[in-house]
């Protein structure tokens, strides 16, 4: 037995175009998803030391290696 309710092929546009809307940004909850308003943190701080290490490194085994 088919339990799902039918729509009406008006209600099926209207459902699919509500969906392809996109979201308000301004209108967002950001009290729901609180991560949305925080700055990155973490890794992307890392990336530059680790580059400037390697940079150092290789100049090292450069200069000292002969």
């Amino acid at each position: 037995m088919d339990t799902k309710e039918s729509k009406t092929p008006e209600e099926e546009k209207e459902h699919v175009m509500g969906q392809r809307i996109p979201e308000d940004y301004d209108e967002a909850e950001p009290q729901r998803q609180p991560e949305a308003k925080k700055p990155p943190t973490g890794m992307h701080r890392l990336l530059p030391v680790a580059v400037i290490l390697v940079l150092v490194a290789g100049l090292a085994f450069h200069f000292l290696g002969r």
